[in-house]
């Protein structure tokens, strides 16, 4: 009998960590349609290129050599095929059935792999309208299969950093990445972005801000829903069991939170955005909610729903600062990504002591730094060698014409463009 139940409980976990695995990915196209709507149609199929280009890259990527940089896994996933149900009956035995997390390590790449993913399409958005895409393709292959696995074995897999200090010892925390995913993608972003300037024209020799409108909102509203849906599986996986019902409970409470945190960062950041531009600002509006799943992201398993309410609201305040902030420091981002998942990412590690009693201040501080430091210097040294080598950024007079075109060979919105 006990063998029927474990076997039971491992077929409900690893199916669950393909579900969420899988609403994971469905972000994927949450990012590109986000993407796709706050970019000039001119720079459409191109952005559309990159995010499933990057998807691909980070799949085999981790596949190669990123799970065993991260876990200590062989490369290319060597062994992972064999399942052994003796062994693991055996195993579970001797600890008693204690309803520990045990599944198919087949079903524990998937879910880890399409976070890599995540990470990278953060990068895209910030990068747009000027990168090269071969040299944004290139750096997705660093990215994914060595600078991101690096600090995931830091933290998630708890190995030392360097050989010098461990950050769960010192009480750091993540939960399901607000650091370990969305701060560290965007510090590779702030690092490929000061390299690469400003679009041409969005500031004036005086200091000017120029806005440069996205082409699609409709399609940026559908982006942002689609994440809103996917952060279900970024979050509730995390949870990394449901087959006992103390960990379905705990599931079940990290949807609550995960969804009520972004409603109060889009409710924030519509009304802040209210007082500083005299209207609903719908891109604020997107960014909010995205602010409030970033915030929550870092611990969505202990707080009140109210709590991670009000979290999310933070989040959403401080999602709209922060990007004006960055434009008038002439950070060009088209799509608000440094922000949302760098600074908002950063808030979300900060406010995880308050209800986790297990992580300290200075922990959370330290991996902070840790994360920035790591992955910002490292890709900034990538960035640099890309464009000693290839070059990064494309000339002014493709800039003008638009990436589609220069890189693609087609364009998005073909019959509502003049010849």
């Amino acid at each position: 009998m006990e063998n029927q139940i474990f076997e039971l409980q491992y077929a409900i976990d690893t199916f669950y960590f393909l579900v969420c695995g899988a609403l994971v990915m469905w972000m994927a196209a949450g990012f590109a349609m986000l993407e796709a709507g706050l970019v000039r149609a001119k720079n459409t199929t191109e952005i559309l290129t990159k995010n499933v280009a990057l998807f691909a890259i980070a799949c085999i990527m981790y596949l190669v050599c990123g799970y065993a940089i991260m876990y200590d896994g062989g490369i290319f996933l060597s062994g992972i095929e064999a399942f052994d149900l003796a062994g693991v009956l055996a195993d579970s035995s001797e600890a008693g059935f204690d309803g520990g997390s045990v599944y198919s390590a087949a079903s524990d790449f998937f879910f880890q792999v399409v976070f890599v993913a995540t990470a990278m399409s953060i990068v895209s958005g910030a990068v747009a309208e000027r990168m090269k895409l071969w040299a944004f393709l290139a750096f997705a292959v660093v990215m994914t299969g060595f600078i991101y696995p690096m600090e995931g074995a830091w933290t998630w897999n708890g190995a030392d950093v360097f050989g010098m200090y461990n950050l769960g010892d010192l009480g750091f925390s993540d939960f399901a990445g607000s650091g370990i995913v969305h701060m560290a993608g965007a510090s590779a972003a702030l690092a490929g972005v000061l390299l690469l300037g400003p679009r041409k024209g969005k500031y004036g020799a005086n200091g000017e801000i120029h806005a440069i409108p996205g082409s699609n909102l409709p399609l940026a509203t559908l982006g942002t829903f689609i994440l809103w849906m996917g952060w279900f599986g970024f979050n509730g996986g995390s949870v990394l069991k449901l087959g006992d019902a103390a960990n379905a409970h705990s599931v079940a409470m990290v949807f609550l939170n995960t969804n009520t945190a972004a409603a109060g960062g889009a409710i924030a950041a519509l009304i802040v955005g209210r007082f500083l531009f005299g209207k609903a600002d719908l891109t604020m509006l997107l960014n909010g909610a995205l602010a409030g799943l970033v915030t929550i992201t870092a611990e969505p398993s202990t707080p009140t729903a109210l709590t991670a309410t009000l979290f999310g609201a933070l989040g959403g305040v401080l999602v709209v600062f922060s990007i004006v902030a960055l434009d008038k420091m002439k950070i060009d981002d088209p799509v608000g990504a440094i922000s949302v998942h760098g600074v908002v990412g950063l808030l979300g590690l900060l406010l995880v002591p308050l209800t986790n009693d297990g992580s300290t201040f200075t922990g959370q501080i330290v991996g902070a730094i840790t994360i920035f430091v790591w992955v910002f210097v490292a890709s900034l040294i990538v960035w640099a060698i890309l464009k000693a080598v290839i070059g990064i950024r494309v000339s002014e007079e493709d800039e003008y014409e638009g990436m589609d075109l220069v890189d693609c060979g087609m364009e998005a919105y073909p019959e509502f463009v003049k010849s």
